[in-house]
């Protein structure tokens, strides 16, 4: 069937969904559209789950099918949900949803500052530059009114905000990667190491056959908290942090490229974030750690 996306369209698919007794509903990820359709369901019992468009379209292409419309597309996420009835499934946290909309609206704002100081750097008209420098001043303004938001969201909350105060308390992490952590991997402290490097996308896999042995690659993953930790990482593999200096010092010495080197220290970041929340313990490394 289609409805609507209205209220009243809601209600109809919701009355639909009850004299069929449908109890659980799969949807893509469709950039925040899917959120009130996700909400209405919730509201009526409905368990929700909500996918990866990708891998939708790369079940659909394995099965052969080729043609894409929307009859077809429903028919073949109600089919991949029944072979995969188990996978990514998070609990739904209203909360952690309105820290994600908050860290998501900033993430997009710092993109458009990055946009407008690069166009800045060309030397523009004058009239174009002080348009510019206008537009980036109520920017910079906005984003410190989004991260005072996020800040009082995850200080309103004791189990969001001692989750900050452990990835906080990690040398060359700050306030808006502890956000991120916060919305974009809840998972954190309750999966095994090898399951946190696979969602943050840090985790090698093998390309192999036969004799031949491809380089190891990372694949998938959360790409915005992997984009988010980027440059922390760096300063604290470089500068702030002397467990993850040591340790990028030591593959940089044995020829590893640098961005290489990098992602390695990502990886291990997130399986020492890992230990640290599921022990509920602060930053503290033995001595010999930096060493």
């Amino acid at each position: 069937m289609s409805v609507a996306s209205t209220p009243e369209g809601r209600a109809e698919l919701v009355a639909w969904l009850r004299a069929n007794r449908v109890g659980r509903a799969v949807m893509e990820a469709s950039g925040g559209y899917e959120r009130s359709w996700a909400e209405a369901l919730r509201a009526a019992g409905v368990t929700v789950r909500i996918v990866d468009p990708k891998r939708i379209r790369h079940f659909a292409k394995a099965a052969g099918r080729l043609a894409k419309n929307d009859p077809i597309d429903a028919d073949t996420i109600a089919w991949f949900a029944e072979a995969f009835p188990d996978g990514d499934v998070q609990p739904h946290d209203p909360a952690r949803e309105e820290v994600d909309r908050l860290v998501q609206a900033r993430a997009a704002l710092k993109e458009l500052e990055g946009r407008i100081a690069q166009q800045g750097e060309h030397g523009p008209p004058a009239i174009v530059a002080k348009a510019l420098g206008a537009i980036a001043k109520t920017m910079r303004a906005e984003l410190r009114k989004l991260e005072a938001a996020i800040a009082a969201k995850i200080k309103a909350n004791p189990g969001f905000a001692r989750r900050a105060e452990i990835v906080g308390s990690f040398p060359g992490l700050a306030d808006q990667t502890a956000a991120g952590v916060i919305a974009w991997l809840p998972e954190l402290g309750h999966v095994t190491n090898e399951a946190a490097a696979a969602l943050l996308g840090v985790a090698p896999y093998d390309d192999d056959s036969g004799e031949h042995k491809g380089v190891r690659h990372i694949k998938g993953g959360r790409r915005k908290l992997r984009n988010l930790l980027f440059m922390p990482i760096m300063g604290a593999a470089t500068r702030h942090n002397p467990v993850l200096k040591a340790y990028y010092q030591r593959l940089r010495a044995k020829g590893k490229e640098a961005k290489v080197a990098l992602v390695a220290c990502m990886r291990k970041l997130i399986v020492i974030l890992n230990t640290m929340l599921a022990r509920d313990q602060i930053w503290d490394p033995p001595a010999r750690a930096a060493a």
